[in-house]
């Protein structure tokens, strides 16, 4: 079994998010899928398996089967057009536990059509609130996290979560965002998911469904760009439509092997 290892929302090796991508021609157990994924010890692994009308994808962190991810979309779909099992100009198919996935490219970028996962208000919050020493400007969930907006990048660079805390949401994971004060990006993020088995992610695609939409109407404006502000970085643009949220962003291959089980 062919195995690669992609970062992900960056276009410099070692950045980014890191994501192993395994392309089937036949599908493999699920618990095969997971022993790989505790091996792989990435915050996914991302299985491809072909199919006729498209590409079967799922994705695993060392713990469990998440029912999205962005960064893994992203790196599965850089190795397909890399490997050449799709042409260079031909939309990407993926069929997930969220739906149909579509991913082209353009712009020098890898556009991803997600789900809009927008956070609504919570007003009862003392659990969140527990899970970070800072002040709070906004509580929301989705159906995946809790999300909390708070006042400047420098406490949410400094900012130290209890993760135990955090593992105790009845939810995925917790992000966490502010305003920027860069000229390159409109907002700031970090996400943590003790729950799943990472206490922190890199990049987040699916987070930022619901960053991109509670940004765009605070900003009112539908194009927007994120910088994730985790040790690694790295950046997601995003884009507001009716009835999507478009993902973009760059992937770089750092690794090749063979799983030889």
């Amino acid at each position: 079994m062919n195995i690669n290892i992609v970062d992900a929302f960056t276009y410099k090796p070692f950045t980014g998010n890191p994501a192993a991508v395994c392309v089937l021609e036949r599908d493999i157990d699920d618990d095969l899928k997971q022993q790989i994924a505790m091996e792989m010890n990435l915050s996914e692994t991302a299985f491809v398996v072909i199919e006729k009308d498209g590409f079967n994808l799922r994705w695993f962190t060392p713990r469990t089967e998440v029912e999205l991810c962005g960064h893994a979309t992203l790196a599965s779909a850089h190795i397909l057009w890399e490997e050449e099992i799709v042409k260079s100009h031909e939309t990407i198919k993926f069929l997930t536990r969220s739906g149909l996935l579509e991913v082209s490219r353009g712009n020098d970028l890898i556009n991803m059509n997600f789900p809009p996962e927008p956070v609504n208000r919570v007003n009862d919050a003392d659990e969140v609130h527990k899970c970070i020493d800072v002040n709070i400007l906004y509580a929301g969930k989705n159906r995946f996290d809790y999300m909390l907006e708070i006042e400047s990048e420098d406490n949410l660079k400094s900012l130290v979560p209890d993760l135990d805390a955090i593992s105790r949401l009845d939810c995925r994971g917790l992000i966490v965002t502010c305003g920027s004060v860069s000229d390159e990006w409109d907002f700031t993020s970090r996400f943590f998911a003790p729950k799943v088995g990472i206490n922190e992610d890199p990049v987040t695609g699916s987070a930022h469904c619901a960053l991109g939409p509670y940004w765009s109407r605070k900003l009112r404006k539908n194009e927007l760009a994120g910088f994730q502000a985790s040790q690694r970085g790295g950046m997601v643009y995003v884009k507001i439509t009716d009835e999507k949220v478009v993902l973009s962003g760059k992937a770089i291959t750092v690794m090749q092997g063979n799983l030889l089980v």
